[in-house]
């Protein structure tokens, strides 16, 4: 069984309901067993557009690496999401940020996730569900790495999906 950690955002319509969705989505093709308070966030390299709602799942799947990508994919897809230029609004966006502890540095997949460290969207929440986590290229945990990701978290929800 392959442990997995996703981020998973949307910042355009119904942000909850496509979160929801999403979830809902993942357990036909994985056990999630746990998952992060919602996260609003400021957007990320382009900041003329709404607001993202974010958080992190661990999950435990038997898909494979590119598997796993292929079912994301067909997951956003199903939900609605638009094909738009990089950085911009996205009605669903999920993210592998690590797979094991593998190290993938191909396209279209690079696990870890080459941003983990810089967008707090993702490093909180993970932090939160699995303060142990670890990080396969720094070769350490993730709370031991001497990093501070861009402040862009504006607020922090006890909502949980």
């Amino acid at each position: 069984m392959n442990v997995v950690y996703l981020g998973i955002g949307s910042n355009l319509g119904d942000r909850i309901s496509y979160l929801i969705k999403a979830l809902d989505r993942l357990k036909e093709i994985s056990y999630v067993e746990k998952i992060s308070f919602v996260y609003e966030s400021l957007p990320f390299g382009m900041e003329n557009q709404p607001k993202f709602l974010n958080f992190v799942a661990k999950i435990q799947t038997n898909l494979g690496d590119f598997e796993l990508l292929k079912a994301i994919k067909q997951i956003e897809k199903d939900l609605g999401r638009q094909e738009r230029p990089r950085w911009h609004p996205r009605e669903i966006d999920i993210d592998i940020l690590l797979f094991n502890k593998n190290i993938i540095l191909t396209k279209p997949l690079e696990v870890p996730h080459p941003y983990l460290l810089e967008r707090d969207f993702f490093y909180y929440p993970l932090l939160e569900i699995d303060p142990e986590v670890y990080h396969p290229l720094k070769r350490a945990k993730l709370k031991d790495i001497n990093t501070k990701p861009i402040n862009r978290l504006e607020f922090f929800s006890g909502l949980y999906i």
